[in-house]
């Protein structure tokens, strides 16, 4: 199955509405600790979930580099591409 950004980013969005604690108006350039609050732990366990959901691994060197939602679903179609 080949995921377009704009489709796992729509994944993450989906994800991320299923927590009633983050805000409802979130879209793909909303920043993950800024916008929506998260520490350390919670976007580690976010990620963890995402990384399940879509049977990817997202090293930890890349992960220092995602800010937005679409850092990290562009990150995510990167690597389940091959690069």
């Amino acid at each position: 199955m080949s995921e377009t950004v704009a489709d796992v980013s729509a994944l993450i969005i989906q994800t991320l509405l299923a927590n009633p604690k983050v805000p409802r108006d979130i879209s793909g350039s909303s920043k993950i600790v800024e916008d929506l609050a998260f520490d350390s732990l919670a976007v580690m366990n976010f990620v963890m979930e995402i990384e399940d959901s879509l049977d990817v691994s997202v090293p930890l060197d890349r992960l220092a580099d995602i800010r937005t939602i679409d850092d990290l679903a562009n990150c995510i179609v990167s690597l389940k591409q091959g690069d």
